[in-house]
């Protein structure tokens, strides 16, 4: 290995941040402050055979968006153009979607004066969108945006080229080359670098199904699901994703997907990886005073977010980096935050997240993870902001992060309001 994880800048944290800065944060509110209004997501339904199969992002948009507006209260419903910037990540589509998507926004009754960007940073392309919109709001360039996070891998997984499209003359810089590495791979090599046994993977991935189906049982994402209607007339409005009844022990019986030579030992499986999915989710965001204004509701403020580069050919490790990262930079430790929402691209990079950061396993994921609910690539951060509020109590802290392909992690921190 080319790069040591030693080469990168190690931003760990102490478990306990500043007792001051997490009082500030609760009890000090600003009309400048970055605040979120709305935040929701569609079910997340199996790629390949589940209920959005047959339908494109645009057509998935248009319809989370015209439920989404319904829910908006009239004095943002019926000014939409207060709305002044979409960013909306998605991966697979040509582009990123930049032409359909901006379609789907108008079709959706946003006026032609609403901007609209597209922004494909791989798995994070939905928490970069928040990013994108809460920077501008930030910094006086807008009062109110959207961030989405859209992707259909039913329709445009094939748009991905497992091997990439490099120029030959990069080809022969072993750093280039390690970026076209397939991510199923990346996660052998973490899982045989840092000990993360098979069974640890399994145990987890089981965990993450026994953790959705409970949360799916108890109707703790039906708030956060808005109904998106087929083309036939079907009602889409529950999670296909996680497995009732699943173990360790059943999910051992499923063969390696990406080393298949049974004298390698690989780990990673079909059980234990993040499922293809379709999905969409959005996050609106806004300056408090704006907010305020119009009488909309505050469901959070936006504090903060990190992204680092890592290796890419152990690219899962991101989150481990990126969460230090973003917690120096607001001056809290790993135990201030209440709940993490860390993107279960594999249970291996997970593992290795967890453990390096000393967090308690009962603060992650807590109504499971892309393994049990699937991980429609773009759409994935937005979903998570949209769990992660939920989850929270007032005056709590929530973390988003992910992986990165190509070899990053990238990291947000919320609270609850």
């Amino acid at each position: 290995m080319s790069q040591r994880l030693s080469d990168i800048k190690d931003h760990l944290v102490p478990t306990k941040g500043s007792a001051a800065t997490l009082q500030t944060l609760r009890s000090v509110k600003g009309p400048d402050d970055v605040v979120i209004v709305a935040a929701n997501r569609s079910a997340i339904t199996r790629g390949f055979k589940g209920s959005l199969k047959d339908v494109n992002t645009d057509y998935m948009l248009l319809n989370f968006l015209t439920a989404f507006i319904s829910q908006l209260p009239p004095s943002l419903k019926d000014n939409l153009g207060l709305v002044e910037e979409i960013t909306c990540g998605n991966v697979l589509n040509t582009g990123a979607g930049a032409t359909e998507h901006r379609a789907a926004v108008l079709a959706a009754g946003f006026p032609h004066t609403t901007s609209f960007v597209a922004v494909n940073r791989q798995c994070s392309s939905g928490l970069t969108a928040t990013n994108d919109v809460a920077n501008k709001i930030q910094v006086g360039q807008i009062d109110m945006g959207l961030a989405i996070g859209v992707e259909s891998m039913s329709k445009n997984y094939k748009n991905l080229n497992p091997l990439g499209s490099i120029s030959e003359d990069l080809l022969h810089d072993s750093r280039a080359k390690k970026c076209l590495i397939p991510m199923g791979l990346t996660n052998e090599l973490v899982a045989s670098k840092f000990n993360v046994s098979r069974a640890q993977q399994d145990e987890y991935a089981a965990v993450s199904n026994q953790r959705a189906i409970a949360a799916i049982k108890q109707g703790l994402f039906d708030d956060e699901i808005l109904p998106l209607t087929t083309p036939d007339g079907n009602v889409v409005k529950r999670d296909e994703g996680p497995r009732d009844h699943v173990t360790g022990e059943t999910l051992s019986k499923l063969k390696p997907a990406f080393i298949k030579d049974p004298t390698k030992n690989g780990t990673t499986t079909a059980g234990n990886s993040s499922q293809i999915s379709d999905g969409v989710a959005a996050v609106l965001l806004a300056r408090r005073s704006v907010a305020e204004s119009l009488g909309l509701p505050i469901l959070g403020r936006y504090l903060a977010f990190q992204c680092v580069g890592v290796p890419p050919e152990i690219m899962g490790v991101g989150p481990a980096f990126a969460i230090p990262k973003l917690l120096k930079h607001i001056n809290l430790g790993t135990e201030d935050v209440d709940v993490y929402e860390i993107n279960e691209a594999f249970a291996a990079q997970c593992l290795f997240c967890l453990d390096k950061l000393g967090l308690d396993r009962a603060k992650v994921n807590p109504r499971g993870g892309a393994i049990a609910l699937g991980h429609p690539l773009g759409c994935t951060g937005a979903r998570q902001i949209a769990t992660l509020l939920r989850e929270l109590q007032p005056g709590q802290v929530g973390v988003s992060s992910m992986c990165i392909g190509t070899g990053m992690g990238a990291a947000a921190a919320f609270l609850r309001e």
